[in-house]
Protein backbone atom coordinates (compact mmCIF):
# COMPACT_ATOMS: atom_id res chain seq x y z
CA UNK A 1 0.00 0.00 0.00
CA UNK A 2 1.40 3.45 -0.95
CA UNK A 3 1.83 5.94 2.27
CA UNK A 4 -0.21 8.57 3.03
CA UNK A 5 0.45 11.48 1.03
CA UNK A 6 0.41 15.02 3.23
CA UNK A 7 -2.47 16.83 2.15
CA UNK A 8 -0.82 20.39 2.31
CA UNK A 9 1.63 21.64 0.34
CA UNK A 10 4.74 23.53 1.41
CA UNK A 11 4.93 27.69 0.95
CA UNK A 12 8.32 29.79 0.83
CA UNK A 13 8.54 31.16 4.78
CA UNK A 14 12.46 32.92 4.01
CA UNK A 15 13.85 33.33 0.92
CA UNK A 16 17.23 33.32 2.34
CA UNK A 17 18.95 31.03 -0.06
CA UNK A 18 21.34 29.25 2.48
CA UNK A 19 24.28 27.42 1.18
CA UNK A 20 23.07 24.78 4.13
CA UNK A 21 20.12 25.59 6.07
CA UNK A 22 19.72 23.73 8.92
CA UNK A 23 18.31 23.24 12.94
CA UNK A 24 15.19 25.48 12.56
CA UNK A 25 13.64 26.03 16.29
CA UNK A 26 10.58 27.84 17.26
CA UNK A 27 11.18 30.35 20.37
CA UNK A 28 7.11 30.60 21.61
CA UNK A 29 8.28 33.98 23.86
CA UNK A 30 8.76 36.00 20.93
CA UNK A 31 7.41 34.39 18.05
CA UNK A 32 10.72 33.58 16.84
CA UNK A 33 12.31 31.38 14.59
CA UNK A 34 16.11 30.55 14.52
CA UNK A 35 18.20 28.36 12.19
CA UNK A 36 22.05 28.68 10.94
CA UNK A 37 23.46 28.80 7.70
CA UNK A 38 26.42 25.96 8.12
CA UNK A 39 28.57 26.87 5.25
CA UNK A 40 27.69 30.56 5.07
CA UNK A 41 28.22 30.45 8.60
CA UNK A 42 25.23 32.61 10.18
CA UNK A 43 22.39 32.96 12.54
CA UNK A 44 19.02 33.70 10.64
CA UNK A 45 16.21 34.97 12.83
CA UNK A 46 12.54 35.38 11.26
CA UNK A 47 9.05 37.15 13.05
CA UNK A 48 6.40 35.55 10.85
CA UNK A 49 3.76 37.71 12.74
CA UNK A 50 5.56 41.07 11.29
CA UNK A 51 7.50 39.29 8.42
CA UNK A 52 10.96 40.92 9.54
CA UNK A 53 14.15 38.75 9.17
CA UNK A 54 17.80 39.39 10.43
CA UNK A 55 21.08 37.87 10.19
CA UNK A 56 23.73 37.65 11.69
CA UNK A 57 26.96 36.57 9.70
CA UNK A 58 29.70 34.81 11.65
CA UNK A 59 33.16 33.47 10.99
CA UNK A 60 33.25 29.98 11.38
CA UNK A 61 30.91 27.31 10.66
CA UNK A 62 28.02 26.98 13.19
CA UNK A 63 25.82 23.77 13.82
CA UNK A 64 22.76 25.27 15.89
CA UNK A 65 21.61 27.65 17.93
CA UNK A 66 19.13 27.49 20.27
CA UNK A 67 17.09 29.71 22.53
CA UNK A 68 18.48 30.34 26.31
CA UNK A 69 17.30 32.22 29.03
CA UNK A 70 18.47 35.75 28.21
CA UNK A 71 16.37 36.50 24.82
CA UNK A 72 19.08 37.96 23.46
CA UNK A 73 21.23 35.23 23.59
CA UNK A 74 21.87 31.88 22.15
CA UNK A 75 23.81 28.80 22.72
CA UNK A 76 25.69 27.65 19.79
CA UNK A 77 27.55 24.96 18.43
CA UNK A 78 30.99 26.45 16.18
CA UNK A 79 33.69 24.47 14.49
CA UNK A 80 35.59 25.13 17.98
CA UNK A 81 32.94 23.75 20.25
CA UNK A 82 29.61 25.00 22.21
CA UNK A 83 29.36 29.16 23.28
CA UNK A 84 27.14 31.39 24.35
CA UNK A 85 25.92 33.93 21.14
CA UNK A 86 25.01 37.44 21.68
CA UNK A 87 22.74 38.28 19.26
CA UNK A 88 22.96 41.70 19.56
CA UNK A 89 26.79 42.29 18.49
CA UNK A 90 27.70 38.79 17.37
CA UNK A 91 29.98 38.23 20.80
CA UNK A 92 30.63 35.43 21.76
CA UNK A 93 31.22 33.01 25.02
CA UNK A 94 32.62 29.33 25.31
CA UNK A 95 31.59 27.17 27.16
CA UNK A 96 32.77 23.67 26.25
CA UNK A 97 34.13 21.33 23.63
CA UNK A 98 34.04 18.08 22.97
CA UNK A 99 37.35 15.80 23.51
CA UNK A 100 38.55 14.00 21.65
CA UNK A 101 38.21 16.93 19.20
CA UNK A 102 39.83 16.55 15.92
CA UNK A 103 40.93 19.80 13.97
CA UNK A 104 38.61 17.97 10.86
CA UNK A 105 35.83 18.10 13.16
CA UNK A 106 32.84 20.63 14.02
CA UNK A 107 29.70 20.46 16.11
CA UNK A 108 26.29 19.89 14.07
CA UNK A 109 22.55 19.13 15.29
CA UNK A 110 21.59 19.93 19.30
CA UNK A 111 18.00 20.19 20.76
CA UNK A 112 17.59 21.23 24.35
CA UNK A 113 15.74 18.59 27.11
CA UNK A 114 12.79 20.10 29.31
CA UNK A 115 15.19 20.26 32.25
CA UNK A 116 17.08 23.02 29.74
CA UNK A 117 19.91 20.11 29.46
CA UNK A 118 21.84 20.97 25.78
CA UNK A 119 22.13 17.19 23.64
CA UNK A 120 24.48 17.95 20.51
CA UNK A 121 26.33 15.46 17.99
CA UNK A 122 30.02 16.08 16.86
CA UNK A 123 31.05 15.03 13.37
CA UNK A 124 33.89 15.23 10.51
CA UNK A 125 33.65 17.83 8.42
CA UNK A 126 34.91 16.13 5.51
CA UNK A 127 31.93 13.20 6.30
CA UNK A 128 34.49 10.38 5.94
CA UNK A 129 36.26 9.43 9.78
CA UNK A 130 33.90 8.36 12.32
CA UNK A 131 35.18 10.79 14.50
CA UNK A 132 31.59 12.12 15.95
CA UNK A 133 29.80 10.89 18.27
CA UNK A 134 26.57 12.55 20.67
CA UNK A 135 27.17 14.24 23.63
CA UNK A 136 25.01 16.02 26.91
CA UNK A 137 26.05 18.86 28.71
CA UNK A 138 24.27 19.65 32.20
CA UNK A 139 26.50 22.64 32.71
CA UNK A 140 28.60 20.45 34.47
CA UNK A 141 29.87 17.59 33.13
CA UNK A 142 30.38 16.32 29.78
CA UNK A 143 28.89 12.68 28.89
CA UNK A 144 29.56 10.89 25.47
CA UNK A 145 27.41 8.12 24.12
CA UNK A 146 26.32 6.59 20.91
CA UNK A 147 29.53 5.04 19.76
CA UNK A 148 31.67 7.20 16.38
CA UNK A 149 30.23 8.39 13.27
CA UNK A 150 31.15 10.13 10.44
CA UNK A 151 28.10 12.07 10.41
CA UNK A 152 25.35 12.68 13.51
CA UNK A 153 22.11 13.77 13.68
CA UNK A 154 19.65 14.38 16.33
CA UNK A 155 19.63 13.64 19.42
CA UNK A 156 15.92 14.34 20.14
CA UNK A 157 14.30 12.94 22.96
CA UNK A 158 10.40 11.76 22.89
CA UNK A 159 7.56 13.91 24.37
CA UNK A 160 7.67 11.98 27.99
CA UNK A 161 11.69 11.51 27.92
CA UNK A 162 11.51 7.69 27.55
CA UNK A 163 13.65 7.51 24.95
CA UNK A 164 16.24 9.19 22.44
CA UNK A 165 16.40 9.14 19.17
CA UNK A 166 19.84 9.65 17.39
CA UNK A 167 20.66 8.98 13.73
CA UNK A 168 23.98 8.01 12.10
CA UNK A 169 23.38 9.76 8.59
CA UNK A 170 26.40 8.07 7.01
CA UNK A 171 25.11 5.04 7.37
CA UNK A 172 21.34 5.54 6.98
CA UNK A 173 20.02 4.60 10.35
CA UNK A 174 17.69 6.03 12.74
CA UNK A 175 18.78 4.59 16.48
CA UNK A 176 16.26 4.63 19.74
CA UNK A 177 18.21 4.68 23.36
CA UNK A 178 15.62 3.67 25.72
CA UNK A 179 15.96 5.77 28.95
CA UNK A 180 15.08 3.58 32.58
CA UNK A 181 15.77 4.46 35.89
CA UNK A 182 17.48 7.52 34.89
CA UNK A 183 20.12 6.04 32.65
CA UNK A 184 20.10 6.28 28.86
CA UNK A 185 20.24 2.69 27.32
CA UNK A 186 21.84 0.95 24.36
CA UNK A 187 20.91 2.16 21.14
CA UNK A 188 18.35 0.04 18.96
CA UNK A 189 17.67 0.52 15.25
CA UNK A 190 14.57 2.50 14.76
CA UNK A 191 14.03 3.25 11.00
CA UNK A 192 17.00 2.51 8.38
CA UNK A 193 16.38 4.68 5.32
CA UNK A 194 16.30 2.58 1.89
CA UNK A 195 17.65 3.04 -1.51
CA UNK A 196 16.20 5.88 -2.79
CA UNK A 197 14.98 7.91 0.12
CA UNK A 198 17.75 10.03 0.03
CA UNK A 199 19.87 9.97 3.86
CA UNK A 200 17.99 10.35 7.00
CA UNK A 201 19.08 13.95 8.24
CA UNK A 202 17.27 16.54 10.82
CA UNK A 203 13.76 15.26 13.06
CA UNK A 204 11.60 16.56 15.30
CA UNK A 205 8.92 14.64 17.28
CA UNK A 206 5.36 15.85 17.71
CA UNK A 207 2.66 15.53 20.37
CA UNK A 208 1.50 12.64 20.00
CA UNK A 209 4.90 10.78 19.78
CA UNK A 210 5.22 10.44 16.09
CA UNK A 211 8.97 11.07 14.30
CA UNK A 212 9.13 13.19 11.19
CA UNK A 213 12.80 12.83 9.73
CA UNK A 214 14.01 14.87 6.57
CA UNK A 215 15.40 13.21 3.24
CA UNK A 216 18.48 14.79 2.71
CA UNK A 217 18.35 14.08 -1.08
CA UNK A 218 15.06 12.92 -1.12
CA UNK A 219 13.25 15.67 -1.78
CA UNK A 220 10.43 14.67 1.36
CA UNK A 221 9.74 14.50 5.26
CA UNK A 222 8.25 11.18 6.64
CA UNK A 223 6.46 10.76 9.10
CA UNK A 224 6.74 7.62 11.48
CA UNK A 225 4.75 6.58 14.04
CA UNK A 226 6.49 5.35 17.13
CA UNK A 227 6.59 1.42 15.87
CA UNK A 228 8.39 2.51 13.22
CA UNK A 229 5.64 2.54 10.55
CA UNK A 230 4.95 5.08 8.04
CA UNK A 231 2.29 7.31 8.85
CA UNK A 232 2.67 9.63 6.00
CA UNK A 233 4.97 11.48 3.39
CA UNK A 234 5.58 15.13 2.80
CA UNK A 235 6.63 16.11 -0.22
CA UNK A 236 8.89 19.00 -0.55
CA UNK A 237 9.85 21.17 -3.30
CA UNK A 238 13.55 20.67 -3.36
CA UNK A 239 15.93 17.99 -3.27
CA UNK A 240 18.33 18.49 0.07
CA UNK A 241 15.91 18.76 2.93
CA UNK A 242 17.42 19.12 6.29
CA UNK A 243 15.63 20.09 9.58
CA UNK A 244 11.97 21.01 10.92
CA UNK A 245 10.73 22.16 13.79
CA UNK A 246 6.81 22.70 14.64
CA UNK A 247 5.76 26.75 15.84
CA UNK A 248 3.24 29.09 15.29
CA UNK A 249 0.33 30.03 18.00
CA UNK A 250 -0.82 26.82 18.14
CA UNK A 251 2.25 24.78 17.36
CA UNK A 252 0.96 23.28 14.28
CA UNK A 253 2.72 24.50 11.63
CA UNK A 254 5.86 22.87 10.45
CA UNK A 255 9.01 24.98 9.32
CA UNK A 256 11.59 23.00 7.40
CA UNK A 257 15.08 23.97 6.54
CA UNK A 258 16.79 23.10 2.66
CA UNK A 259 20.16 23.35 1.25
CA UNK A 260 21.62 25.00 -1.80
CA UNK A 261 25.55 23.36 -1.86
CA UNK A 262 25.78 21.84 -4.83
CA UNK A 263 22.78 22.74 -6.55
CA UNK A 264 21.98 23.96 -10.03
CA UNK A 265 19.54 27.27 -8.98
CA UNK A 266 18.34 26.90 -12.70
CA UNK A 267 17.37 23.22 -11.87
CA UNK A 268 16.49 23.70 -8.29
CA UNK A 269 15.60 26.89 -7.93
CA UNK A 270 13.75 26.50 -4.52
CA UNK A 271 16.89 24.99 -2.83
CA UNK A 272 17.98 26.82 0.80
CA UNK A 273 15.10 28.63 1.48
CA UNK A 274 12.98 28.18 4.99
CA UNK A 275 9.27 26.55 4.28
CA UNK A 276 6.23 26.66 6.15
CA UNK A 277 3.50 24.04 5.66
CA UNK A 278 0.38 23.39 7.85
CA UNK A 279 0.16 20.17 9.16
CA UNK A 280 -3.09 20.01 11.92
CA UNK A 281 -1.65 18.19 14.30
CA UNK A 282 0.77 19.83 17.09
CA UNK A 283 4.12 19.98 18.36
CA UNK A 284 6.24 20.14 20.90
CA UNK A 285 7.32 23.65 22.96
CA UNK A 286 10.90 24.32 22.29
CA UNK A 287 12.99 24.39 25.37
CA UNK A 288 15.28 26.83 26.93
CA UNK A 289 18.72 26.05 27.50
CA UNK A 290 19.50 26.45 31.78
CA UNK A 291 16.20 26.10 32.98
CA UNK A 292 15.79 23.77 36.00
CA UNK A 293 13.46 20.81 35.86
CA UNK A 294 13.33 16.87 36.20
CA UNK A 295 16.27 15.00 37.22
CA UNK A 296 18.62 14.52 33.45
CA UNK A 297 19.26 10.77 32.69
CA UNK A 298 22.35 8.88 33.81
CA UNK A 299 24.73 8.44 30.75
CA UNK A 300 27.37 5.19 30.25
CA UNK A 301 29.92 6.93 28.43
CA UNK A 302 30.00 5.64 24.49
CA UNK A 303 27.40 2.32 25.40
CA UNK A 304 26.69 1.78 21.98
CA UNK A 305 28.84 0.56 19.41
CA UNK A 306 28.83 1.40 16.38
CA UNK A 307 29.18 -0.88 13.56
CA UNK A 308 32.26 -0.20 10.66
CA UNK A 309 31.56 2.92 8.69
CA UNK A 310 30.20 1.86 4.78
CA UNK A 311 32.13 4.67 3.37
CA UNK A 312 28.89 6.64 2.17
CA UNK A 313 29.39 9.22 -0.98
CA UNK A 314 29.82 12.84 1.00
CA UNK A 315 27.34 15.42 1.10
CA UNK A 316 24.85 14.92 4.24
CA UNK A 317 24.07 16.86 7.52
Amino acid sequence: MAPRLHPHSPRVAVACGCTLGEEVIWDARSGLLIWVDIENPAIWRHWPATDETTRLPLDEKIGFALPTQEPDRVVAGFQSGVALVTLSDGSREPIVRPEPHPPGNRLNSGHVGPDGVLWFGSMDDAEKADTGSFHRWDGQRLATFGGRHAVTNGPVLSPDGSCLYTIATSRDLVRRHPILDGTIGEAAPFIRFEKGWGHPDGLTVDAEGFVWICHYNGSRITRFAPCGEIERVLPMPTALVTKCTFGGPDLTTLYVTTCLRGRDPTLDPMAGHLYAVETGIRGLPGNIYGCTGAPAPIIDSLSSRAPSHRGETPAMQ
